[in-house]
């Protein structure tokens, strides 16, 4: 080994230096855009995914208010059609009660029937037998 001394002036030294930190800079600068750009670029992709998800939530949510509208309208239709099935009902049985009660006077009526034909009859032979009577024992004479 040689006892050599080398000399470098401060100047030179410090100018490789600050190339270097300009390098390292430059070097720094550049992966910083390339990260800044790759988080850009996934922020963009999530931002697009989310916009995607959400459009399809809210035809989703859409078509379920469709069907849930839908659904009220049916219910309406019903209860209107219910609701009409209980007048039609209602009238059915106030009909029934009217001919129960018709049904019931009629059957009254023909028990009635039977005992006034009777006394009629009873009261035509009655009228018949007096007459027949009056001729044979009183003859023309009144």
């Amino acid at each position: 080994m040689s006892n050599e001394t080398v000399t470098y002036s401060l100047e030179s030294v410090l100018k490789e230096i600050k190339d270097n930190i300009k390098e390292v800079n430059q070097k720094m600068d550049t992966l910083q855009k390339d990260v800044n750009q790759k988080i850009d670029s996934l922020q963009k992709d999530v931002n697009q995914k989310i916009d995607t998800l959400q459009k399809d939530v809210n035809r989703k949510i859409d078509t379920l208010q469709e069907d849930v509208n839908d659904l009220k309208v049916g219910q309406a239709k019903l209860t209107e059609k219910v609701e009409g099935m209980d007048k039609k009902l209602e009238k059915v049985e106030n009909e029934q009660y009217t001919l129960v009660k018709s049904i019931s006077d009629l059957q009254g009526f023909r028990g009635l029937i039977v005992p006034i034909l009777i006394g009629a009859m009873s009261a035509a032979i009655g009228a018949i037998i007096t007459v027949a009577i009056r001729i044979l024992f009183l003859g023309n004479n009144p």
